[in-house]
């Protein structure tokens, strides 16, 4: 670490206040030179402290910059991880507000896996995580950040709880016999087709982002748990979106789902 605890909370501090006023402030990489990963991750902690302190839970976590398209998008090329809570969450049917909630959104598509069981790092395989795997959804996440312009580099998103935003999750599926590298997603967006990848875009499967998840949280003394939701990373780029836009993905063998932005 190169920060001091007085830093990390202060620049936890800030992210929550850009959160909550809904505002942007300059890059950390540029406010403390020399941030670490490892700083990062302490700051996106504080930030997650100051949430839960408004009566948040965490329900699940998410990974972030998982597929070249992103990474390729926003100069960022090393997966990271956030934390999910129940004030993201929205079902299939919901409408969800960008307008009030965000500062500037941009949809993607992908998988959510929830838990039957723990999974723990080291050692965590592929092979793991679809044996704890109780069910299989379509998933759009809203990612967000509170960095102004988007200009971030991989400190100042890890920071920032991985670019995190809202999430909307479609309906349940199971997850055997389902190929993960080769799943293909299409999205459209008011009514118009919009993009289309598949799992392999995702570090070669989604089932291998979920285990880089377990491990890379057992480093840090951490778990995936039963009943959490797992966010495995987008299959497609990213896409901007304003309130009255809607998209619809499709990935034959789990399922659609629809989102709705006001």
């Amino acid at each position: 670490m190169t920060l001091s605890a007085a830093q990390i909370e202060g620049h936890g501090d800030h992210l929550y206040e850009a959160l909550r006023g809904r505002t942007t402030i300059a890059p950390l990489t540029q406010r403390a030179p020399g941030i670490t990963t490892v700083d990062a991750y302490h700051v996106s902690r504080r930030m997650l402290e100051r949430r839960l302190a408004d009566g948040e839970r965490v329900i699940g976590k998410k990974i972030g910059v998982t597929s070249k398209a992103v990474q390729t998008m926003l100069d960022v090329h090393t997966p990271d991880f956030g934390w999910l809570t129940d004030a993201m969450r929205y079902d299939e049917g919901q409408e969800v507000p960008i307008g009030a909630q965000l500062i500037q959104p941009r949809a993607e598509a992908e998988l959510a896996f929830v838990l039957g069981r723990d999974l723990r790092g080291p050692g965590v395989t592929p092979a793991d995580v679809l044996a704890a795997t109780e069910s299989l959804h379509p998933c759009f996440e809203i990612v967000d950040s509170r960095i102004e312009a988007w200009k971030i580099r991989y400190q100042d998103t890890v920071a920032d709880n991985a670019s995190s935003g809202l999430f909307l999750v479609g309906a349940a599926a199971s997850p055997r016999g389902v190929d993960f590298p080769a799943c293909e997603v299409t999205v459209e967006k008011n009514g118009k087709p919009l993009s289309r990848g598949t799992g392999a875009e995702a570090m070669g499967s989604p089932l291998v982002c979920v285990a880089w998840l377990a491990n890379q949280l057992g480093e840090l003394g951490h778990g995936l748990l039963a009943g959490e939701i797992v966010l495995s990373g987008s299959l497609v780029p990213l896409e901007p979106v304003v309130p009255g836009d809607w998209m619809r993905m499709d990935v034959p063998g789990v399922g659609a789902t629809t989102v709705r932005f006001i």
